[in-house]
């Protein structure tokens, strides 16, 4: 968390402190999932814990809520947020997978 806090301050100008921001999502089966999302400037990270590993994201475009993914075109997580709501999604071969739904932000 520290080494993608540092890369934004190093990569944006001086604006305004970050904004961290730390929550939790409980999904279906009971399973728990930590979430830290830092804003600084038009950059903005998510941070998420599934099952003992921890999952860096990137904000990318969405028509609708806030899409966190990982700029590049290989398989990668997709954490995706609406209101209270999230689901994470497996991405590969341009095919999203849905893996945790139902999460709701406690």
């Amino acid at each position: 968390m520290r080494a993608i806090l540092a890369l934004l301050l190093l990569s944006t100008p001086a604006l305004a402190e970050p904004e961290m921001i730390t929550t939790r999502y409980t999904c279906e089966r009971g399973i728990e999932v930590p979430a830290s999302y830092v804003n600084y400037g038009e950059f903005s990270v998510a941070v998420i814990n599934v099952e003992g590993r921890q999952i860096s994201l990137y904000l990318e475009r969405s028509a609708s809520g806030a899409r966190y993914g990982w700029p590049s075109d290989g398989a990668n997580y997709v954490w995706w947020t609406k209101g209270k709501d999230a689901t994470l999604y497996w991405k590969e071969g341009g095919e999203e997978t849905p893996i945790l739904s139902g999460c709701v932000q406690q």
